[in-house]
């Protein structure tokens, strides 16, 4: 068929296109501009992104020309979602979020070459444009009946939609347009979830201008029982490291389900098809091993943050169960293992706990009773050092980097606690989007 569709195939990576024949003779016939767009309704994109971005890199690699659109005017309204009308965000807001996401953007692709990726903003060519223009020029091509048919739009329609985002279809229709017209782009992707709008673009093109272009979706992630990623069970992982720390982006994929852990290589891994293969058997053979799923926590890791910080989220997990010093962790390192693994912010103007009131408070014991029997037993642990003593006190020298002790009981229980002085507004502004949670276990 074509060497790029079927690479995107095997990864899982094509879950819907036009006319799949035309495409792959498309591609085949030369370098294809083509166009994936990021909107700032966040101050960063999350891995869900991350996999149109791999796309990009793929095509790219294939001889393609990248167009990254980082939405300035879609990102201003948001495209409808089923839970509710969304909030909107200031101009200044949105702004500074598509600084933040171009800068995101910009490390996937090669801006060098013959094919160079390009950058660009949709609020470049809809700011200038009035009211009266657009709906004259682009308005006028869209039957209503047709835009209530939208699956997003008929489940909103009881508790009802803004003309706002009912008419976000049109602005994203408008890029594909405006982007033909400037730079040739015959070829937009984008989520299984916008595909609604994608393919509205493409009709679009042939009305204006009687051209035929092409259109193609990725599948959205999903669990191991088909339920999406949701902020309220595992937590938003953004690419962020200030909001989701390059340790607790690590675990996310450390602690993927067996049933999913391969679909997910193919997806964000850049190994051989013999490689991921052979992490397939192993997964089946020996699951306790996790062989698949330390490979792709390290693989996405270093791809999004870098070889140094999967090598220090890879050194954390070990340090936190035992088998490494946690005094050799960074600090920033450190803050995010203990913004994942939970516990309690103390003064440091108190008075220092004890190390029983330590082990209540960050959460590894339900009770100073359990507290003192964990000690006896032998299984407290204070800095991975083994608590001997219930009525000890926990010391400035055990702050680790004068803010952090690390409580443990048995091998796999871990809190923390957190000291915050004078600075503790300082502190707040450092921590602050470390937040999201994605597992703790190593």
């Amino acid at each position: 068929m074509n060497a790029v569709l079927d690479e995107l195939r095997w990864r899982g990576l094509l879950a819907e296109s036009t006319d799949e024949e035309a495409l792959a003779s498309h591609l085949a016939s030369g370098p294809v501009t083509f166009y994936v767009g990021f909107d700032p309704t966040a101050p960063s994109i999350h891995f869900g992104n991350l996999v149109q971005l791999i796309v990009a890199r793929i095509l790219q690699r294939a001889g393609h020309k990248p167009l990254l659109l980082v939405g300035g005017s879609t990102g201003m309204i948001g495209d409808p979602k089923e839970s509710g009308e969304r909030i909107l965000n200031s101009a200044e807001t949105v702004s500074g979020w598509v600084g933040r996401i171009r800068a995101q953007v910009e490390k996937y692709v090669d801006f060098s070459g013959d094919n160079a990726a390009r950058i660009v903003n949709n609020l470049d060519w809809t700011g200038p444009m009035s009211v009266l223009d657009f709906l004259r020029d682009i308005g006028k091509h869209f039957p209503v009946n047709r835009m209530l048919a939208r699956e997003v739009v008929r489940k909103r329609l009881e508790e009802g939609i803004s003309y706002t985002e009912f008419s976000y279809v049109l602005l994203q229709s408008l890029d594909y347009l405006e982007l033909y017209r400037s730079y040739g782009c015959t070829l937009q992707f984008g989520g299984s979830d916008q595909w609604g709008n994608i393919t509205a673009g493409v009709e679009l093109i042939r009305r204006v201008e009687g051209a035929r272009v092409h259109a193609m979706a990725t599948p959205l992630l999903t669990k191991a029982d088909g339920s999406k990623f949701g902020k309220t069970e595992m937590g938003t992982i953004w690419l962020d490291p200030a909001m989701t720390s390059p340790y607790a982006f690590h675990q996310f994929f450390l602690n993927a389900e067996d049933e999913k852990v391969v679909e997910y290589l193919k997806v964000f891994s850049e190994r051989s098809q013999e490689e991921i293969a052979e992490l397939e058997q192993q997964t089946r053979q020996a699951p306790q091993l996790r062989a698949a799923q330390k490979a792709l926590a390290d693989d996405v890791t270093a791809l999004v943050h870098s070889t140094a910080e999967r090598d220090a989220a890879v050194s954390a997990a070990a340090a936190l169960f035992g088998g490494a010093e946690l005094g050799a962790l960074s600090e920033s390192t450190l803050a995010g293992v203990v913004a994942e693994v939970g516990g309690a912010e103390l003064s440091t103007e108190a008075p220092l706990p004890n190390v029983v009131e330590a082990m209540e408070r960050s959460g590894v014991v339900p009770s100073k009773a359990a507290a003192r029997r964990a000690i006896v037993e032998g299984g407290a642990y204070l800095n991975n050092k083994r608590i001997t003593d219930p009525d000890a006190a926990i010391r400035e020298e055990d702050l680790l980097h004068d803010r952090y002790v690390i409580l443990r009981r048995g091998k796999k229980t871990v809190g923390a606690l957190t000291f915050a002085g004078t600075d503790s507004e300082g502190y707040e502004r450092e921590r602050h989007g470390l937040v999201d949670r994605a597992g703790t276990g190593a």
